[in-house]
């Protein structure tokens, strides 16, 4: 998903330089949707430039005091956002969180190292709430869509929070 993200930036943004890109993709909280790093980013975005679908293009450098390489997106970049567009846009997948698998045998680990699991579901989840917060508030700069995603996101979370609080005071109420 990481070549659909740098596509669909650079139709948003072109003649942007990696860098631009991917402080993007990190202001606007883009790892709620891709896990990515900056090595994946830029494997990338390599990728994409040695499969010819984005190429560099010269720009006015005098204002700049480092050598930066600026992208543009090709017409075969565009048809391969339309073909990832479709490919991601058509499915749909089950959520499939880490910690859900551990509910499972939760049973079979012990009572006081599950709750210290509970407890870091918790203080995660309530950062990831704070960030989905801030980054609501920054209205002007994300599209409608994507603030409806977020909403969606933050509304899970705090559901979240909610179901693991209760199953916190479900398992201490056993222990009374």
């Amino acid at each position: 998903m990481i070549p659909l993200l740098i596509l669909g930036l650079l139709k948003q943004n072109p003649g942007s330089y990696g860098y631009e890109l991917l402080a993007l993709m990190e202001e606007n909280h883009y790892k709620y949707i891709v896990n990515f790093t900056k090595g994946s980013f830029y494997y990338n975005l390599q990728q994409l430039e040695e499969k010819q679908l984005i190429k560099k293009v010269d720009v006015d450098k005098s204002d700049r005091t480092r050598e930066t390489h600026n992208y543009i997106i090709t017409e075969l970049g565009n048809k391969e956002f339309e073909k990832l567009m479709y490919q991601y846009g058509s499915k749909t997948e089950y959520v499939n969180l880490s910690f859900y698998t551990t509910m499972l045998f939760a049973d079979e680990y012990k009572t006081e190292d599950f709750i210290q699991l509970l407890n870091m579901q918790i203080m995660q989840t309530r950062e990831k709430i704070t960030l989905l917060e801030k980054s609501l508030e920054q209205d002007d700069r994300n599209p409608a869509y994507f603030k409806h995603m977020l909403k969606n996101s933050l509304a899970h979370h705090l559901v979240n929070v909610e179901w693991f609080e209760g199953l916190l005071n479900e398992i201490r109420s056993k222990d009374v």
